[in-house]
């Protein structure tokens, strides 16, 4: 199985609503395949400044848009039940014309929303057993009419999904994972694996990530499943980039960014994930980049 090579973008939604939707709209304009929206309670690396809820903007978002596919990049499985989750996602899914997919995480112990809402700060170790079930469960419930499911974290009796996914055979499920144990779970459920490298030098996040992208096929291969039939998908992080003032390097050197790209392609990535551009300064170049540059990169 051969994808095309798709883009997506994260736009942060500390700011205003109208200006997010034209923000979305324009990444519609420009011919970009997914607009992707993070899940955090409030922005946990400034928890005063402005925050957006994601699934409220999705919905708000399938009105608004009409091509471009929406993303939550990433759901955190602490927020929702899975099956509440589920619902959402559904809803999402039919009010958007079947444009939906949906991004699972298990979310960081060092966002300050978990304690101001009262959720217990599940340990890294409990969060990734949690989304093997997690995961499990909502790929059940966006395939089957009425679901049933006994686990050490999660059940439900008899839940009725109706109506189902708009999507067939269902909602396609992005799984972000890092380390094995959450690759393993991606291997099994998700129709695309979404990752990424904090690497302050972009030259050891291709290693890395080439790496992890081989890590995968023998994952693939262990849990029965064709290395080929899963999407990969990749974020562009800069890691210096909040000590600039959000100003992407990837933005400033056309090269670069097709260096990025083009390796991470080579390395077996289906999806490049890339960030709207926080410094306005930068936009155009971002959209020179969406212009000239991307349409290249696809052929």
């Amino acid at each position: 199985m051969s994808f095309d090579i798709r883009f997506q973008v994260l736009t942060l939604p500390g700011q205003p609503y109208a200006t997010y939707r034209q923000q979305v709209l324009r990444l519609e304009q420009l011919g970009f395949d997914i607009a992707a929206v993070p899940d955090h309670f409030c922005d946990w690396a400034n928890p005063p400044a402005p925050w957006l809820e994601c699934w409220t903007l999705l919905a708000a978002l399938a009105v608004e848009t009409t091509t471009i596919r929406l993303s939550s990049n990433v759901a955190q499985i602490p927020l929702r039940n899975p099956a509440v989750l589920a619902h959402q996602a559904v809803t999402v899914d039919h009010v958007s014309g079947g444009r939906l997919e949906l991004g699972l995480g298990t979310g960081l112990t060092i966002d300050p929303g978990t304690d101001m809402i009262g959720l217990t700060n599940w340990s890294n170790a409990e969060r990734v057993a949690r989304f093997g079930e997690y995961i499990e469960l909502v790929a059940m419930l966006l395939t089957q009419e009425i679901t049933s499911f006994d686990g050490a974290y999660y059940q439900a009796d008899n839940a009725v999904m109706n109506p189902s996914s708009l999507q067939s055979p269902r909602i396609p499920i992005v799984a972000a994972a890092l380390g094995p144990k959450m690759m393993a779970h991606a291997a099994r459920w998700a129709d695309t694996w979404n990752t990424m490298s904090f690497d302050a030098d972009f030259g050891t996040q291709i290693d890395e990530l080439s790496a992890r992208a081989l890590e995968m096929d023998a994952l693939c291969a262990a849990a029965g499943r064709a290395p080929e039939t899963l999407r990969r998908s990749a974020n562009l992080f800069d890691a210096r980039a909040r000590a600039t003032g959000g100003r992407l390097r990837y933005y400033d050197d056309d090269g670069l960014f097709v260096y990025l790209v083009s390796s991470l392609i080579d390395a077996g990535f289906t999806d490049i994930g890339l960030y709207y551009p926080v410094d306005p300064d930068q936009l155009p170049a971002f959209e020179k980049i969406a212009n000239e540059v991307i349409p290249t990169l696809r052929d």
